[in-house]
């Protein structure tokens, strides 16, 4: 999929708005960026004296998952740039850094964003680099806010790491439940990535409660990421026992390779996928009528008829030529939740990234958010957000709300 990201744009997000900032260390001390130059400093400060808040971004804008980090790379962008343009002011600069849906990258990623300044991590954008990134966040005290990071293990880090999207076992159960009070399948078959967390927490929960609600699990198909490029044998195997609904706990690029295989064959179950089958509308080459009568959990859909969700959708194609997928969304949430906490006086510019932290726990855990993903959000202590799911079905090559 070709995305269009002007040089400018890019140049925003990669490059710092301002040479200093306020930024701390994990005992709360406050000091210039970098110099600690005082006339650096007031540089960076509004003319009002205020001081903009860093917000550091990392997920993959290159490589297998680069569509997730893109999408979530831009709806953090469109974000900021609303919201500075509304305050006259420059109320947050974002610098976005690509880990490749890597680990150690993700790392190094989050040790550049510590050393320009950043004040509050927005990502990572998927669960493995998150898991490893969100250790390092605790231990420094950093305010961490995953706009797609499903894992349940990532919250389960610390007390300062939250989500915006449902956690894996959420999805798992949700799934199971909604696919059992709709009848929509007798005999399941289930495909997942068991070298993946994503896949393996959401399969866990789903297996469990699928069993919970008499649900007829006639097989399970594994493959990994070292041997994902023919998953025509773990079709077959659903076919083979009946599957009349095969559940798709993965990514979209997976997914795209199962729906045609199924076709080569003839083979029309219905397949009902998770947040990570966002996006395969999208892929370049993939005939989207494969995907007609897919179902997927999801918070967001671009064919929502509310007033939030057509101006986010309007705003996003004007910027990117482009229609938002739900990482986008999710990623803009988390800037406007983040503004929420601004607007309320919680949290200024001119405060330690550890003291932001503190202020931001207590006010993540006591506010309620309406958002492109969602209205009434709240988060529990754990860092897990509740919001009501919605399940789609692809008609006509768009998604629209299921029955």
């Amino acid at each position: 999929m070709k995305k269009l990201i002007s040089a400018a744009l890019a140049s925003a997000m990669v490059l710092s708005l301002a040479a200093c900032g306020a930024t701390g260390d994990s005992n709360g001390s406050s000091a210039a960026a970098s110099t600690g130059d005082a006339a650096a400093t007031a540089e960076a400060s509004n003319a009002d004296g205020s001081t903009p808040i860093k917000l550091g971004g990392i997920g993959p804008t290159t490589g297998s998952a680069a569509s997730y980090g893109i999408a979530v790379m831009q709806g953090e962008q469109l974000a900021v740039d609303e919201i500075n343009a509304a305050a006259g002011k420059t109320v947050f600069e974002l610098k976005f850094e690509d880990d490749e849906h890597d680990a150690e990258k993700s790392m190094n990623a989050y040790n550049t964003l510590k050393d320009w300044g950043m004040q509050v991590l927005l990502g990572t954008v998927t669960s493995t680099p998150s898991l490893s990134v969100a250790g390092e966040a605790v231990n420094d005290n950093m305010f961490m806010l995953t706009p797609s990071a499903s894992a349940v293990d990532v919250v389960e880090t610390g007390d300062n790491v939250f989500q915006m999207c449902f956690t894996d076992p959420n999805q798992g159960i949700v799934s199971a439940d909604y696919i059992a009070e709709k009848g929509l399948g007798t005999k399941i078959g289930v495909i997942y990535d068991s070298s993946d967390a994503y896949s393996m927490g959401i399969y866990n929960a789903f297996a469990e409660e699928a069993a919970a609600k008499g649900l007829e699990v006639v097989t399970a198909e594994a493959f990994t990421s070292d041997n994902k490029s023919d998953l025509s044998t773990q079709v077959a195997k659903c076919q083979d026992a009946g599957a009349d609904l095969v559940f798709l706990p993965i990514y979209y690029n997976e997914a795209s390779q199962i729906l045609i295989a199924a076709d080569k064959v003839g083979y029309k179950p219905t397949f009902f996928g998770c947040d990570g089958m966002d996006g395969i509308l999208t892929i370049e080459g993939f005939d989207t009528s494969l995907a007609e009568g897919l179902m997927l959990l999801c918070p967001f859909s671009a064919t929502a008829t509310d007033e939030t969700t057509q101006k986010f959708v309007s705003a996003y194609e004007a910027a990117y030529n482009e229609t938002p997928i739900q990482f986008a969304a999710d990623a803009y949430d988390c800037v406007y939740a983040i503004y929420q906490c601004v607007q309320n006086g919680s949290i200024n510019g001119d405060m330690s990234f550890s003291d932001m932290c503190e202020a931001l726990k207590t006010e993540f855990t006591t506010m309620t958010f309406n958002g492109t993903t969602g209205e009434g959000q709240t988060w529990a202590a754990d860092g897990t957000v509740n919001k009501p799911p919605r399940v789609y079905v692809v008609h006509d090559g768009a998604y629209q709300t299921a029955e």
